[in-house]
C-alpha cells in the first residue's frame, strides 16, 4: 500500500493556479498517495482562520504534516493561516515574487484575481466565442461554416475528439471542429465530401482498439459498437484513410487532453489567439 499524506491547495481566488503547481510537483512522488483537496476564495482572515484549523485537525487525524500550497497574496489574509507548525507550506507567491522585484527593480501589485480574472474583454469573449464554435460543431454537426475553424480534428468516435476541441478554445482560443469517421466513410479512396475542401485544415486523432474498446463500453456495454473486432476494423481503416491522404495524427491512448492539444498547437503550426 502507498504511503498516504493530504495535500491543500489553498487560495485566495480559483485555486487553479495553486492546483496545477502543486499537482504537478506531487506527480514526481509516485509511493505516495495524496488526498487532495482544493479551497478556493479564502479572501479574508477569518476565512483563513477556519482553514487554519480544518488543516490543523487533518494532521491530528491523519499523524501526518499535510502539504500545503497557498497562493494567496493579501499579506494580512496569509499570516492568519497559522499552520507552520503542524504542516508544510508551500508559499507559491512568496517563493518568487521577491525575487522578481528585485530583478526587475519594481514592487509587484499585489493584486488578487490578475492571472484568472476578465482583465481584458476583447481576450475573454474571444475565448468563448471559440468555445461556443466548438461546440456548434462538434460530430460534424453544422457543416456550413467549417471554413471559419482553425483546425478540424478527425477520427472514429470516442478518440478524446471532443474534449480536445474544447480544449483548444478554451485554453489557446483555437476554433476546433471534428468529425467523426465511421463505417459509411471507410472504403473509399477519397476524404468524405465534406472535408475534401478543408484538408489543409484537418488533424487526427487514434487509439489503440483494446482502450476503445474499453471507453466505448462504458457508454454502450455488449454492443456491436464496442466490440474488439469492430473496434479493430475503425481503427485499422481510419488510420489507412489517413496515411493515405496525407493526414497528420497522433495516438492519443496515453496522452492527457493537455498532452495531445499541446501536440497539435506545435504540430499544426497554430497559435494562440488571445
Amino acid at each position: 500500500m502507498p504511503h498516504r499524506r493530504s495535500a491543500f491547495f489553498v487560495s485566495d481566488r480559483t485555486g487553479i493556479t495553486a492546483e496545477s503547481l502543486g499537482h504537478t510537483l506531487l506527480t514526481q512522488f509516485e509511493a505516495t498517495e495524496f488526498k487532495r483537496e482544493t479551497i478556493p476564495f479564502i479572501d479574508t482572515p477569518d476565512k483563513a482562520g477556519e482553514v487554519s484549523r480544518r488543516i490543523a485537525e487533518r494532521a491530528q487525524s491523519d499523524h501526518h504534516r499535510p502539504l500545503v500550497f497557498l497562493s494567496i497574496i493579501d499579506p494580512g489574509v496569509r499570516k492568519a493561516i497559522e499552520v507552520d507548525d503542524c504542516a508544510l507550506v508551500i508559499d507559491l507567491f512568496d517563493s518568487f515574487i521577491s525575487t522578481l522585484e528585485q530583478e526587475l527593480g519594481q514592487h509587484a501589485s499585489r493584486a488578487a484575481g490578475k492571472s484568472h480574472g476578465i482583465t481584458n474583454e476583447k481576450t475573454y469573449h474571444h475565448r468563448i466565442d471559440a468555445v461556443n464554435f466548438s461546440l456548434n460543431h462538434d460530430d460534424g454537426v453544422k457543416p456550413s461554416d467549417l471554413a471559419e475553424a482553425d483546425v478540424i480534428l478527425v477520427g472514429v468516435s470516442r478518440s478524446g475528439k471532443t474534449p480536445t476541441c474544447l480544449y483548444l478554445a478554451l485554453q489557446y482560443g483555437i476554433r476546433a471542429a471534428n468529425y467523426p469517421l465511421t463505417p459509411e466513410d471507410f472504403g473509399k479512396p477519397i476524404l468524405p465530401k465534406l472535408l475534401l475542401p478543408h484538408r489543409h485544415k484537418l488533424f487526427g486523432l487514434t487509439i489503440t482498439p483494446d482502450r476503445l474498446v474499453q471507453i466505448r463500453s462504458e457508454r454502450r456495454p455488449n454492443s456491436t459498437y464496442a466490440s474488439l473486432d469492430n473496434c479493430r476494423f475503425e481503427v485499422k481503416e481510419a488510420e489507412a484513410m489517413m496515411r493515405q491522404q496525407g493526414v497528420t495524427f497522433i495516438s492519443t491512448t496515453h496522452k492527457s487532453i493537455e498532452e495531445i492539444a499541446s501536440t497539435i498547437i506545435h504540430s499544426a503550426r497554430l497559435a494562440k489567439r488571445f
